[in-house]
């Protein structure tokens, strides 16, 4: 059968992942041109009993549809076989991957989502102007954490998070950390070798952009850090915030100005309190969000602070091995960098993803500390580790906890 007369007989809809990218309504060319690290979505309108797309020789998908991804630049050989003994289909084109016109940032390009929980830092981190909408709110989590900006934003208490993306797919190389997250952790200066201090773990969870549409509305897999497994690590948690009641008795305890004033309860049926501290005299309670409560669902690690002091004085908050953000010192790069191929499912099961869109971090630990607060995740700045630009070294964090 030739070109001309499957052209004819089926109706072939190639659509690109990249606006940038014309769309092919009618048939496969021979040829296309895509820069690198785009995906370019192929949905042939033909059906069959069986499918198989090869690239360069190997088979990737047995799928409908193939989405193309690739990080080196060069000519990809595709070839598209429908296996079907009524109407048996095959076609080789060829995809060549050219370099950007203008250069990829390794950075944080866009925040699609900022929600976090409550805390002491909500409403300050970044900066709640009378008036601001949500809208507002992600403008400024994106001025904060986005490019080489290293400005830090607080997650507030379990469940809070924050998702954004770069301006391009985060490759998955085998072997390899793809993407790294600074936040503010830090040792105490006593006994550092004990990896404990101010560490308040995040968990990061991922999504390849499936459908195309740019928006993060695919599944989210977590990535299994090192006390994912663990007994102690409670799975599907869920925790419920109540607005402050305004006709509540305010009561104080020496650095806690206001020790029931957020109540919360939780799906192991815990209840509890976020309390307001001396230091922190703002609102808590996220000043844009109308809702009278905000509930939160995740993964949730077990509490990670001891009282050293045995009087609620000196708390010591101790990291994770490996996995979480804000769990170690920004100085140690690999503890604080992730491998997508630690992507797991809702059951746990490992699931190989060729690269993501959107990165989602969220506060793991539901922990207050006395004068410390909550335990909340901070970040301040992303990278993709496979772009290579001149070195940014971010300034020291404030040690805001």
């Amino acid at each position: 059968m030739n070109k001309a007369l499957i052209i004819l007989s089926a109706l072939l809809f190639l659509s690109s992942c990249n606006s940038d990218i014309p769309t092919v309504c009618l048939g496969i060319d021979e040829v296309y041109f895509i820069p690198r690290m785009t995906k370019l979505k192929l949905e042939p309108a033909l059906t069959g009993k069986a499918y198989e797309w090869k690239v360069n020789g190997n088979k990737v998908s047995d799928s409908s549809s193939y989405i193309f991804l690739a990080k080196d630049e060069g000519a990809y050989d595709i070839s598209f076989e429908i296996i079907d003994e009524s109407t048996p289909y095959f076609f080789n084109f060829t995809i060549n991957v050219m370099h950007e016109e203008v250069e990829y940032s390794p950075y944080i390009s866009k925040v699609y989502e900022y929600c976090p929980a409550l805390g002491q830092f909500i409403n300050d981190m970044p900066k709640y102007e009378e008036g601001d909408t949500y809208a507002d709110i992600i403008q400024k989590v994106e001025e904060s954490i986005s490019g080489t900006n290293d400005v830090m934003i607080s997650l507030g208490a379990f469940g809070g998070y924050v998702t954004f993306g770069f301006d391009h797919t985060v490759i998955n190389v085998a072997g390899e950390y793809d993407f790294r997250i600074w936040g503010n952790a830090f040792y105490e200066l006593l006994n550092p070798d004990e990896k404990g201090g101010s560490c308040e773990p995040g968990i990061v969870s991922v999504s390849y952009d499936v459908n195309c549409n740019g928006l993060p509305d695919d599944p989210w897999y977590e990535l299994a850090g090192s006390d994912y497994f663990k007994p102690s690590t409670i799975h599907d948690y869920t925790i419920t915030y109540h607005a402050p009641d305004p006709d509540r008795n305010i009561i104080g305890n020496g650095f806690l100005s206001d020790i029931e004033y957020i109540r919360w309860h939780d799906s192991s049926g815990d209840t509890g309190y976020v309390h307001k501290n001396s230091f922190h005299q703002q609102d808590y309670y996220p000043k844009w969000v109308n809702d009278s409560q905000l509930e939160f669902s995740g993964t949730r690690l077990a509490k990670n602070a001891i009282d050293q002091s045995g009087n609620g004085t000196y708390f010591v908050l101790y990291s994770s091995p490996w996995g979480y953000v804000d769990n170690h010192p920004n100085e140690f790069a690999d503890l604080n960098s992730f491998d997508i191929d630690w992507a797991v499912d809702k059951n746990g099961m490992p699931v190989k993803l060729p690269g993501v869109d959107f990165v989602r971090v969220m506060t793991g630990i539901n922990q207050y500390c006395g004068w410390l607060g909550e335990t909340s995740t901070e970040l301040s700045h992303a990278e993709d580790l496979h772009i290579t630009v001149a070195d940014f070294v971010p300034e020291d964090p404030i040690t805001n906890n």
